[in-house]
């Protein structure tokens, strides 16, 4: 995933804040001279012109200028080399490859979790066609589609599990939690689960305006996990936009 990608997947958002933006200076003088009128909408311009810039400029510096995408801070992370991993997406699948070579050693698995009648928005099909688009090609993985209530694994059989920038696509408490109840099954006794995400916070509204609402909250992803029995055994930012939690399982 890079900056341009986000444009992609999201171009109608962007195509409508570049054409009002564009037409402000235009449209704005010609308002009648109504301090009522006036003011809301130079305000409402200046928001939109704002986040245009500062999503676009917010997301070449999670995307394309720190370490996030290189994915090699995640062995460090948990703290030890795995022997079976697996890694969950909704269907952009921007971290396997790195996964395979720095879990060189291990046994992975990579699972897509999309459920079309749950995750309706128009930019995970847009994203879904970008990567199935860019994975056509002879001898590329494919990942497993699987029902994130029922993962395909017997219980307490892997390492590691990691998702990285997906596990807000599950936009229910409910959902959340049917795929923790999961994690914790198959999760070894000493396992570790790797939990990448943009926060609903006011670094992410800055950056993202209303779109940080697509986003979960701290709050509600500590509550999620404790109240399927893990610990945060580590947490970390990588740039002010992006949390990363390395939980483990209570006994």
């Amino acid at each position: 995933m890079r900056c341009e990608q986000i444009v992609r997947f999201n171009w109608p958002f962007y195509a409508a804040a570049g054409l009002a933006t564009a037409a402000a200076p235009f449209v704005l003088p010609r308002l009648p001279a109504l301090w009522w009128i006036r003011v809301p909408a130079y305000v409402a311009a200046g928001l939109v012109a704002m986040w245009l810039i500062a999503s676009l400029v917010s997301s070449w510096i999670v995307y394309d200028r720190s370490r996030l995408m290189q994915w090699d801070w995640v062995l460090q992370a948990i703290g030890f080399s795995p022997l079976s991993w697996i890694n969950i997406h909704a269907g952009h699948d921007e971290s396997s490859d790195a996964l395979r070579t720095i879990f060189k050693n291990a046994r992975g698995r990579v699972f897509d979790i999309f459920a079309a009648g749950e995750m309706t928005e128009p930019s995970i099909a847009r994203a879904r066609a970008l990567h199935a688009q860019e994975h056509a090609e002879p001898g590329a993985p494919v990942a497993e589609q699987v029902d994130y209530r029922k993962l395909p694994l017997p219980n307490g059989t892997i390492d590691v599990a990691t998702l990285l920038l997906s596990a807000h696509e599950l936009r229910s408490e409910d959902a959340r939690g049917a795929l923790f109840t999961e994690l914790r099954r198959v999760l070894g006794p000493a396992g570790r689960v790797v939990v990448v995400e943009h926060l609903r916070d006011w670094a992410n509204f800055l950056a993202y305006g209303p779109g940080a609402f697509h986003f979960h909250s701290r709050r509600t992803w500590v509550r999620c996990f404790t109240r399927h029995r893990f610990d945060i055994h580590r947490e970390f930012s990588i740039t002010p936009f992006v949390r990363v939690f390395v939980l483990r399982r209570l006994t």
